[in-house]
């Protein structure tokens, strides 16, 4: 008895740390593929532009500065974060990853062909497999030597579980396709908001550098009613605080448009350090006709992350398919031929041609787990897919709703951007008449640096709309230039 146990305390001495190190390596992959499928962002999350650490604002940088201002329109800019964009060139990778799984499934699928050669002298002890000792025969035989050269094809002629599996893979290389267009959609998304995001501040920069130069005129004017005695201090001191609050004004504006020029640059992969200008203006244009259900019908149609979501939904169902189909026998064919001697020179040819019929007949209930497991990722993937089909319409409704507020919005700015004008000259005149004192035109010209404001963030409030929906839609790609100018 302590002979024997002494084997299985031997083993568990020597590997006891090996296989500790092992089960070790395999949780953590697990837990590294549970903490990935967890952080795995929703195809149509919404992109926080406030996150430098998200993807989509990442681009690698490509190419030399050309020491030149570079101009740049928002199709080049779009064109640019396809091709730079951190976003697109990972899901990229996700795509060529998905293609190597189905190739491993594939694998199994087709034969498999390798050589082997050998050469071996051995010395045999008989005692220490049980021979008696025969009177006139050595216990120990040898050396001698064996040479042997092979080859050898294994192939898997009939099994339904590996051929599902395969399948799976093929469902899921279609939805790395598809979020990988969703990816491309996205990128479009946020280099145009990006983009709308500069020219808005450039817009801010215009604006209150039109309002320094009034606060200078009116500025300058209380200095000569000043001086000619018909003004008191007060009124210039009010005028020269109004300048520069209008200065600090410029210089907030001047500092966000550079961040914003940052931010477009490295999401489209510019050269480090290159200069450009945008040469693309923000205007208002009202969008091609389209009615809701038009758009949710299209959006349900070419949204490539509910198609994306749908081939899961397929791929789940096969891996389903393939843990029900471990309970079916397997058939196998393999064979080999070689050369078998003493000597390379001295050998005789052999061979060994088998068909294999495998028959599950007791498990321990792995089956029955795999076919729990692949139950819960399908309901898990049916959700997921009813889900985005109800996201879908809501991204739609609110793209609507916004864009018709910021159309009214745009419309009452409008108004109130010529009403702030005819404000500031009216009482620019009544002021050079002596009838009041700038205290009337601070307020004028304040009213029209918050409606000059309203204008500019009603513009992108429409603008970013606009992109919104054809987002929602899944047309981004393709028709943002059609939404942006109302082509």
């Amino acid at each position: 008895m302590k002979r024997f146990l002494s084997i299985p305390v031997t083993l568990l001495i020597f590997c006891g740390p090996v296989l500790a190190q092992m089960n070790g390596n395999t949780a953590g992959t697990d837990a590294g593929q549970a903490a990935g499928n967890e952080a795995s962002p929703p195809a149509a999350q919404a992109i926080d532009f406030s996150n430098a650490q998200n993807p989509l604002l990442g681009g690698i940088p490509t190419g030399k500065p050309t020491g030149e201002v570079m101009p740049l329109s928002l199709s080049e800019a779009i064109k640019r974060g396809l091709s730079y964009n951190l976003g697109t060139l990972l899901s990229t990778e996700s795509v060529h990853a998905a293609r190597g799984a189905r190739l491993l499934a594939l694998s199994q699928l087709l034969p498999h062909a390798g050589t082997s050669l050998a050469e071996t002298q051995q010395q045999v002890n008989l005692a220490a497999y049980g021979f008696p000792g025969i009177p006139g025969v050595p216990m120990v035989v040898g050396p001698f030597n064996v040479f042997d050269l092979r080859a050898s094809v294994t192939q898997t002629v009939l099994d339904f579980s590996t051929l599902n599996r395969y399948r799976a893979e093929n469902e899921n290389v279609k939805a790395a396709q598809f979020s990988n267009e969703n990816t491309r959609d996205l990128v479009v998304y946020v280099c145009a908001n990006l983009y709308l995001q500069a020219v808005t501040s450039n817009s801010r920069i215009e604006a209150t550098r039109a309002q320094v130069n009034t606060a200078q005129v009116l500025y300058n004017l209380a200095l000569d009613q000043k001086s000619a005695g018909v003004l008191p201090g007060i009124e210039v001191l009010r005028a020269q605080v109004e300048l520069q609050a209008q200065q600090q004004r410029l210089i907030v504006a001047e500092d966000q448009f550079a961040k914003d020029k940052l931010s477009l640059a490295r999401a489209i992969g510019l050269p480090l350090g290159q200069e450009f200008t945008l040469t693309d203006a923000m205007s208002y244009s009202p969008i091609p006709a389209v009615s809701l259900d038009e758009a949710v019908q299209r959006a349900y149609k070419e949204r490539p992350d509910y198609q994306s979501a749908q081939a899961r939904v397929r791929s789940a169902e096969l891996n389903r398919k393939s843990a029900k189909a471990q309970r079916y026998p397997t058939i196998g064919f393999s064979a080999d031929y070689g050369v078998l001697g003493q000597r390379p020179w001295e050998n005789h040819g052999t061979f060994d041609v088998a068909s294999i019929v495998r028959f599950p007949i007791f498990q321990g209930g792995r089956v029955q787990g795999l076919v729990s497991e692949s139950d819960a990722a399908l309901r898990q993937s049916q959700a997921e897919v009813e889900d985005l089909r109800g996201r879908i319409y809501y991204d739609i409704q609110n793209a609507f709703l916004d864009l018709k507020a910021a159309a009214d919005r745009v419309q009452v700015a409008q108004s109130a951007i010529k009403l702030a004008n005819e404000q500031v000259e009216q009482s620019k005149d009544r002021f050079r008449a002596g009838v009041t004192n700038n205290v009337e035109v601070v307020q004028a010209q304040e009213a029209l640096a918050t409606a000059s404001e309203n204008y500019i963030a009603s513009l992108q409030a429409h603008s970013a709309a606009k992109l919104a929906l054809a987002r929602a839609m899944g047309i981004s790609d393709t028709a943002y230039e059609q939404f942006l100018r109302g082509k």
